[in-house]
């Protein structure tokens, strides 16, 4: 068995779940992860014999993504602004969206430093290594309620050499001596009736303390992560939001009047209301 007949497996097995072209892309991951090959490469040896142990790895991971497991987390690992994670069903798939969110942050403080980042709800830890990788000489934390996530993100924070301080609590009770001079968060905000526009290996797979909120209480956490800042943001500190492109105008009036100025609303890629971004003066 070769590549090029691998390939026409992972095509048939998978044609009810991808696209073909989904499919290759797919194939080429796979094929950088476990044989260690480019997409090039993928080409070029695509005649070559697979051995029974590598053949066998691919099979294994073609039958768990039949299941509509996600394929970060069949290979256990992904790619973040040009920078590599761990992942398990513990904690969330790394966003393209998140990624403008950290460009948005890199863009304002790069050449900066001497200052405290804290990422809350860090999950992976990938805004918080990232911010501590790109932008250099600053301090950034990150906190999550999960004990599993933070073994996630301590494990990244090795593979990427990074010196972010991890914390395990909740938001909505914890209290930091630190005063911080950016806060950033992407925290649970799909509501219960959203589930439902959900792709279903997102919403059977990836972690729903992370994904969702009370159709009720849409914003619980950003409002506690805004009185998080009432107390711990410095003067003048900027709050960063991921956030539900249907809660945009909600976000913003509830940041409003929590006395936060010069907020602003921004559309990621795909044109929708996905970050928010607001000042703290005292």
């Amino acid at each position: 068995m070769n590549l090029k007949q691998v390939l026409q497996l992972f095509t048939v097995q998978l044609q009810d779940l991808y696209e073909e072209t989904e499919i290759t892309s797919i194939f080429n991951i796979v094929a950088g992860h476990i044989s260690g090959l480019n997409r090039a490469e993928v080409t070029f040896k695509k005649e070559d014999e697979l051995t029974k142990p590598v053949y066998d790895a691919y099979i294994k991971a073609m039958d768990e993504l039949r299941t509509g497991v996600p394929m970060q987390y069949v290979l256990g690992e992904t790619e973040f602004y040009g920078l590599p994670f761990n992942v398990s069903p513990s904690v969330l798939i790394p966003r393209p969206e998140t990624e403008e969110l950290v460009e948005w942050i890199i863009e304002d403080y790069k050449l900066k430093e001497g200052l405290k980042f804290i990422d809350i709800g860090t999950g992976s830890g990938c805004i918080a290594i990232t911010l501590e990788k790109k932008l250099p000489g600053n301090v950034v934390f990150g906190l999550d309620v999960s004990k599993e996530s933070l073994k996630i993100a301590v494990s990244n924070a090795s593979l990427n050499n990074s010196d972010v301080i991890f914390t395990e609590a909740d938001i909505r009770t914890y209290c930091s001596r630190e005063k911080f001079d950016v806060i950033v968060s992407n925290p649970p905000y799909i509501t219960l009736d959203e589930q439902e526009e959900m792709h279903q290996n997102v919403f059977a797979h990836e972690p729903h303390l992370a994904l969702f909120v009370s159709n009720e209480k849409p914003l619980v956490f950003y409002e506690a992560i805004a009185d998080f800042a009432m107390q711990s943001l410095k003067d003048g500190g900027l709050l960063y939001f991921e956030i539900n492109e249907h809660l945009g105008k909600e976000t913003v009036e509830m940041l409003r009047n929590q006395a936060f100025s010069d907020i602003v609303l921004k559309k990621d890629m795909q044109g929708k209301d996905r970050m928010v971004r607001c000042r703290l003066v005292r």
